[in-house]
């Protein structure tokens, strides 16, 4: 396959950037562009930001088409494009997860702790398992899931930013920036830089919750800038390998569900140990896992699977 002419990629780059920056920068156009007011409440705050981050996200799939050599606009065919397919779906969501909750092996290990805790303290004070027990257990659970469901806070966190980000971040950017002619292991390093511009704006609200101490403000927004772009280059090679806009979606929520891996508790070396063995276990499955074949049926010589390579010779 013959390299891609400079311009090609540097379109391709600068299709990146406009993309990361529509994305920011539309949260601020209800009230910097059209003069609304701010929003009654916090609820009304995030909804408006749902909304311009939906309106984004059409933008740069509108954009990222006008710019691939797709060769029809059938709604199947560009869904496929950008990794939403129903083939192999149950793969694309079992073995990603499987895969990512290696590395909080030592996070669930506290909380399976926890739990065997809770259920001591719970048979030494004179309960034990019955039916009125799980009855008690189920209507927590459901307590918790109608509390989740009818949070907002909860929406942005495990439905809207993961849906918006993987959209343009991975399915738009991704197939841009291989469609512009760079090799996949440079798009898994270049893909976060974008994904991590676009988490700038929290530098403002960490400034907020730092008492307005520029140091200890730029040390976490460093810190969540790292974990962007480790995540980034994560999520970038989940949807290279596997061809699905899901795998690294359920990935997205997963961390953003259990934040960052924890190696402290009350039994910190058996935490340690069970984070060492988990992340031993994540390097050791990470290419087994998301070995292409478990994904496409596709055997043929293009080795891109999406059929980048053929995309390019009509560009």
């Amino acid at each position: 396959m013959e390299e891609a002419p400079d311009h090609r990629k540097l379109v391709a780059v600068l299709t990146c950037i406009g993309m990361a920056l529509t994305y920011v920068l539309i949260l601020y156009v209800p009230t910097v562009v059209f003069r609304l007011p701010p929003p009654a409440s916090f609820e009304n705050f995030m909804i408006r930001r749902f909304i311009c981050a939906i309106v984004s996200t059409i933008l740069s799939l509108f954009i990222s088409t006008l710019f691939l050599p797709v060769r029809t606009w059938a709604v199947p065919y560009l869904l496929s494009v950008y990794g939403i397919r129903l083939d192999h779906f149950w793969s694309a969501v079992v073995f990603p997860l499987c895969l990512t909750s290696l590395m909080y092996a030592g996070s669930l290990f506290i909380k399976s702790l926890s739990l065997v805790d809770s259920w001591k303290e719970h048979r030494g004070s004179g309960g034990g398992l019955s039916l009125d027990s799980c009855k008690n257990v189920s209507q927590r659970f459901l307590g918790w899931l109608s509390a989740t469901a009818f949070n907002v806070f909860a929406w942005r966190i495990y439905v809207v930013a993961p849906l918006t980000e993987e959209l343009v971040f991975r399915a738009c950017m991704m197939t841009v920036l291989l469609c512009g002619g760079f090799k996949t292991y440079n798009v898994i390093l270049l893909g976060p830089i974008f994904f991590s511009l676009a988490h700038l704006n929290h530098f403002m609200e960490n400034y907020i919750k730092q008492n307005y101490n520029l140091i200890k403000a730029s040390m976490a927004t460093g810190l969540q800038l790292g974990y962007t772009v480790v995540f980034g280059s994560y999520a970038s090679f989940l949807y290279i390998r596997t061809g699905h806009l899901i795998a690294p979606l359920v990935a997205h929520i997963c961390c953003n569900f259990m934040g960052l891996p924890k190696l402290s508790s009350p039994r910190s070396g058996m935490v340690t140990l069970a984070f060492i063995v988990g992340f031993l276990g994540f390097l050791w499955l990470l290419f087994p896992m998301t070995n292409p074949h478990l994904y496409n049926d596709r055997i043929d010589n293009c080795s891109c699977w999406h059929g980048y390579c053929s995309w390019r010779q009509e560009m």
